[in-house]
């Protein structure tokens, strides 16, 4: 019998106990929420409050400062930028791009791999094949051939990974879907004669959701690393806007001297993908079960 916590009064609660297993229940939802609360806070709420330098006003005066450095929290790049205010900046970029993916990929895929199912016929014939063939190709080197076509930004980032998001959020909703017509309150709304948007919007809608808000929460990590891997390779963010995979790409340019200014982005990358891993493998495991 493994023990998780000994209280003040000498009862021990295992994992056998109603109560042990329910704090550890709760624990598995609340240490990844908490992580990415810290993350996305720092990101986006201490800027707002905290005196944080400008990310590119950086002084050639004041580059390669050492961490906890006066009025340089960790340090600043050989161009003088701080490297926190970098962090944070670049975090936005990051996440910004890992939200917005998987919103589109979410809503579009979702969608059609709904209708898809729904419609069955020759519609859905249609639009699987299209997607096959998409998920066909290598997924990572058309996404860095379509980046290198249109160019480095952020918008076109976002374009590149939500075009081959999009059919495996489809196939999903289409497999949730499949499975949903032959519930029997579905067959009863169908033979009432509902409506298809009703029941598009009414009844697949919200017993589709979780499956693909937990795939998306999974798939926040992926993009979060693909987007870090192509502003590495300079076809992602590009400088002096800061984003994770470029900090990292600046900071291997003086890896032997300053190795934390790869230590950095390095570590929020692995967090933050942590954290929204650990979280979608709850939601998962929870929603399976229910």
């Amino acid at each position: 019998m493994a023990i998780v916590e000994a209280g003040a009064s000498g009862v021990l609660l295992s994992e056998d106990s109603g109560l042990g297993r329910g704090w550890l229940r709760h624990l598995e939802l609340i240490v990844p929420i908490v992580l990415l609360v810290l993350v996305i806070g720092a990101c986006f709420i201490w800027p707002l409050f905290g005196a944080v330098p400008d990310p590119t006003g950086g002084d050639v005066l004041s580059s390669s400062l050492p961490t906890f450095s006066p009025g340089h929290l960790l340090g600043t790049d050989p161009n003088g930028n701080d490297v926190w205010s970098r962090l944070l900046y670049g975090g936005r970029s990051s996440l910004t791009v890992g939200v917005s993916v998987n919103l589109m990929g979410l809503l579009v895929g979702g969608t059609l791999g709904a209708v898809s199912a729904y419609a069955g016929g020759v519609l859905d014939t249609v639009i699987m094949r299209i997607l096959d063939v998409l998920i066909a190709f290598p997924s990572l080197v058309l996404t860095l051939a379509v980046a290198q076509s249109l160019g480095p930004s952020q918008l076109n980032t976002i374009f590149a990974l939500t075009f081959f998001s999009v059919p495996a959020f489809a196939r999903i909703s289409r497999a949730a879907t499949l499975r949903l017509r032959e519930q029997p309150f579905m067959v009863a709304a169908d033979l009432c004669g509902t409506r298809t948007w009703r029941m598009l919007f009414r009844h697949i809608a919200p017993n589709i959701l979780p499956q693909l808000i937990t795939f998306s929460m999974l798939g926040m990590g992926i993009v979060i690393v693909i987007e870090g891997a192509l502003s590495f390779l300079g076809l992602g963010i590009p400088p002096p806007a800061p984003s994770w995979g470029n900090m990292i790409a600046q900071g291997q340019q003086s890896l032997s001297a300053t190795p934390m200014l790869v230590v950095w982005p390095c570590l929020a990358l692995f967090l933050t993908v942590l954290g929204f891993n650990l979280l979608g493998e709850t939601l998962r495991s929870r929603w399976s079960g229910r």
